[in-house]
């Protein structure tokens, strides 16, 4: 077994050898919890989760953190919005609503989505605004290296200096003098940098915001920069030095590049590796509400099941794009559909294995393509080669072979996040009357079949069918 990833800092497939044996440290990015979520954040969050269910499969204890961003500009902005005259009645928003109870609200519909597609809850899942001493603690430590200063005026603002840090740049490979300035301050105020490339580690008080959207510091009243939470949250929980930083490609710059940055001119090792999943696009273009053609989770869900919304966002491999198509979910919905069929047709023929039983081991073809950058478009191909297989299996009467399709197939859905038990159950009472509906209609196709009523037969299925259940006919 060779797990090997993509490291977006060294550009490589290398091999990964976790920092302490047996063991696996993970921080991605979560949420910035200023609006509802988008498919890009469920991607993400799917692609991690993928990631994380493989490294325990493979036999790692994996401690997980991603972060939610509570404090930000456009929370702040959001929230007084709400307060002023041209607010916008968008579905779920509230008039005068305070920055911290609308950056809950939205922390709990990302964690309603995250529920909804299977997505594990990390470790642990630290708030920004819980961190503050984490993060005097930082910048105190960059100053005093030489990395950081206070602004050349009275604002309160704390900045790291670039041209300090000579690798500055080195994750995205680019030249800080091609660079353009980080939008921290007004132009009018950008006396108060060296460089205009400095970014803010701290942020002063400034009229007009809430006082309780500030902390007091050593430098005075102001609240963090957005790259500094994150270097200060993932020390906390996961050390100086730990194996694998994730998020969306477009956090690389500048988000991640000046986390790496800060983070080591601190003298922290900070990520031995860097993982980086692809967007979605529309039809092949970038989404964009100005443009109109951009698709939320919510209405994914109101299409298709969860299970085929997360078959769908999570079927491409982590780093490429994956392009959303009017027919996705339709698409996605047939296979889950073909997977779901030989579930339901080995578990009326074989027999319960029972709570005890051992679970089933994934095909090795299965598992070399996961330990290859987790190339998850082969590993369907597997899922779907191990279903046709059993199938023909059940046909055949082969019920060894079938019992192995099964306890395979069930292993490779684990992995997946994609079995039933995976998201939440459906109300129990409606499965239950359902099934009851179901089982009527079965036995009265079963009593024409005997008396060789073929037009009602056919009726009945057809009826099934048209409510999204498929009879099969076979020797049995």
């Amino acid at each position: 077994m060779t797990l090997r990833f993509y490291d977006t800092a060294s550009a490589e497939v290398r091999d990964f050898v976790p920092l302490v044996p047996g063991k696996v440290s993970l921080y991605y990015c979560g949420a910035t919890v200023q609006g509802m979520p988008h498919v890009g954040h469920i991607r993400s969050a799917i692609a991690f989760d993928q990631l994380t269910r493989w490294l325990q499969y493979r036999g790692f204890r994996v401690t997980a953190v991603r972060n939610v961003t509570d404090i930000d500009d456009k929370i702040l902005a959001k929230s007084a919005a709400s307060f002023g005259p041209d607010f916008e009645d968008e579905p779920g928003a509230l008039r005068n609503e305070e920055w911290w109870a609308l950056a809950y609200r939205y922390e709990q519909e990302f964690l309603k989505a995250y529920d909804t597609l299977g997505v594990s809850r990390p470790t642990y899942e630290p708030r920004a605004t819980g961190h503050m001493p984490e993060m005097h603690a930082l910048i105190q430590q960059l100053i005093d290296r030489g990395h950081a200063y206070p602004a050349l005026d009275d604002s309160g603002d704390v900045y790291f200096d670039v041209r300090s840090w000579s690798k500055y740049g080195s994750l995205t490979r680019q030249r800080l003098d091609d660079m353009q300035g980080a939008a921290d301050v007004e132009p009018q105020f950008s006396s108060r940098k060296r460089d205009p490339r400095d970014f803010a580690l701290w942020k002063g008080y400034k009229d007009g915001e809430p006082t309780t959207a500030s902390w007091s510091s050593p430098w005075g009243a102001g609240r963090p920069g957005w790259h500094l939470e994150c270097s200060a949250m993932v020390t906390k929980y996961l050390g100086t030095e730990f194996d694998i930083h994730g998020g969306g490609l477009d956090l690389r710059f500048p988000h991640h590049e000046n986390e790496m940055a800060q983070s080591q001119a601190a003298g922290h090792g900070f990520a031995n590796f860097w993982m980086h999943n692809g967007m979605v696009t529309y039809a092949g273009e970038k989404m964009s509400k100005s443009i109109g053609n951009t698709v939320s989770p919510t209405e994914m869900l109101e299409i298709a099941p969860p299970r085929v919304v997360r078959y769908y966002l999570g079927q491409a491999q982590y780093r490429s794009v994956l392009d959303y198509q009017p027919t996705s979910l339709q698409e996605a919905a047939a296979a889950v559909e073909r997977i779901d069929g030989f579930l339901s047709r080995a578990s009326r023929v074989l027999p319960d294995p029972g709570p005890d039983a051992s679970a089933g081991s994934v095909p090795e073809a299965f598992g070399v393509a996961m330990d290859d950058d987790l190339n998850v478009p082969q590993a369907l191909a597997v899922l779907h080669e191990t279903v046709r297989a059993g199938n023909t299996a059940l046909t055949d009467g082969d019920l060894d072979a079938a019992g192995q399709a099964l306890a395979s197939v069930t292993a490779m859905l684990d992995v997946l996040g994609l079995n039933a038990t995976a998201t939440p159950a459906a109300d129990e009472q409606a499965n239950t009357a359902l099934g009851v509906l179901v089982e009527a209609q079965l036995e009265a196709r079963a009593h024409a079949r005997a008396v060789k009523d073929w037009a009602a037969s056919d009726a009945i299925r057809d009826t099934l069918a048209a409510a999204g259940v498929v009879v099969e006919d076979g020797p049995d």
